[in-house]
């Protein structure tokens, strides 16, 4: 057997190896998307749900009810709108904390505050579930809404709803995790 044919055969089978890994990488990146703890189909189903008992409220939406806006933190937006309400989704009534998130940057509370026509460019939503839906997370079910109520999406296309990056270092739980009081809320503890 010639030099060549020699590589010629192990170039093919390193090739149809490196097929299967990434084959299987693939199959196994889809299963664990499909296995997040959140963004999936029921999640999606109960922020359509939100939105609307949101929208219900005048928590979200063209006549909201509007605040002071204040100087906000990333990554919700350079100027915020902070509400605290109560809300029904079947038979729960929960609280429920709604941030309107502003922006560009160089965007000023004062700016927010005298435009009452002003639209969020995002809207992040804290709702306090029942008892026995994420008790290691104060059962909150987490969603970030575009201000038109769709729901945005993480670089990897999953929809940002649900145990938002539950487990994992950075995202919602993470961060709301380490608040003072150990309430998951920053700015008034519950």
């Amino acid at each position: 057997m010639s030099k060549m044919s020699v590589l010629k055969k192990r170039m093919i089978a390193l090739a149809a190896v490196a097929g299967i890994t990434g084959a299987v990488g693939l199959a196994v990146g889809t299963a664990n998307s499909q296995m997040a703890p959140f963004g999936g189909d029921e999640d999606v189903a109960y922020s359509q749900q939100l939105w609307s008992a949101l929208t219900d409220a005048k928590l979200v939406g063209d006549g909201r009810i509007r605040t002071v806006a204040y100087e906000g933190t990333e990554p919700h937006g350079f100027v915020l709108e902070t509400l605290y309400g109560q809300v029904t989704i079947g038979e729960h009534t929960g609280t429920v904390i709604v941030k309107q998130n502003y922006g560009p940057e160089g965007l000023t509370p004062e700016q927010v505050n005298n435009d009452a026509g002003k639209k969020p460019a995002a809207v992040t939503v804290m709702f306090f579930r029942e008892a026995g839906y994420d008790d290691d997370n104060k059962n909150i079910f987490w969603a970030k809404f575009l201000g038109d109520g769709s729901l945005d999406k993480n670089p990897k296309g999953m929809q940002l709803a649900g145990k938002i990056a539950k487990g994992m270092d950075a995202g919602c739980i993470a961060c709301h995790s380490g608040a003072d009081g150990g309430d998951y809320e920053f700015l008034r503890n519950m």
